[in-house]
């Protein structure tokens, strides 16, 4: 959780200013923006791992920024702040898919912790099981083993890491960046083609169970299928 990236939105100078300086006191990198309306526009820019996002904002506010993340990032956990209290807007935030939400004033410290819990929270979901049924396949993700009625294929470790997030999001899609920077360190054109190219190995380590699909989402991602489970 280390340098864990940080996308904060939030209009007010002195707090924005204080709030940045305490999270990166705290070894978090800091994006923030002031602006509603361009913090879309920076959103695009770089990955990060979580969002806190003021509701009240000029030209565009926090529900909608974070409609616009999750559409994009759906994995992204977001924190909303607010100096309203009513029902209908917590309501609100929850529905959108905010994982936790804090009204002002509040304690930096009380934030900080609730920062590193979703975070730790959201790695340990990515890692805790390791055995998968895919159709007649079983695949141990500890072992890297894919195994298929009485024959056994030894996966080389990016074969086993891109096996198990496309598990992990069964008949979801997977996002192509987040896998390519969980798995390859970044996004770039040369990883992507190395990843299609671990995909094509993938499908052909499954060709023996045609109820099993590896489905390409074009500029997006993939989704593993299988009709049998």
């Amino acid at each position: 959780m280390k340098n864990s990236s940080i996308f904060l939105v939030e209009d007010d100078a002195n707090f924005g200013s204080v709030l940045k300086s305490y999270l990166e006191m705290n070894d978090f990198k800091v994006t923030w923006i002031q602006d509603g309306a361009k913090a879309l526009d920076s959103f695009k820019l770089q990955k990060f791992d979580i969002c806190i996002l003021d509701i009240m904002l000029p030209n565009l506010d926090g529900f909608s920024i974070a409609k616009y993340i999750k559409l994009h990032s759906k994995d992204i956990p977001i924190i909303f702040l607010t100096a309203k209290t009513l029902k209908d807007d917590i309501l609100e935030g929850f529905k959108i898919g905010a994982d936790d939400y804090i009204t002002k004033p509040f304690d930096s410290e009380v934030l900080l912790y609730k920062i590193k819990a979703i975070l730790k929270r959201n790695k340990l979901d990515l890692g805790n099981d390791t055995k998968f049924i895919i159709g007649t396949y079983e695949f141990d993700s500890i072992l890297r083993t894919l195994s298929h009625k009485n024959q056994t294929t030894k996966l080389s470790p990016k074969e086993g890491d891109l096996l198990k997030m496309l598990c992990q999001n069964k008949n979801k899609i997977l996002d192509r960046d987040k896998a390519l920077n969980q798995i390859w360190g970044n996004d770039g054109y040369f990883t992507a083609r190395s990843m299609d190219v671990y995909i094509t190995k993938l499908r052909k380590y499954l060709k023996d169970d045609p109820s099993i699909e590896i489905e390409n989402i074009h500029g997006t991602g993939f989704i593993l299928k299988s009709s049998k489970n």
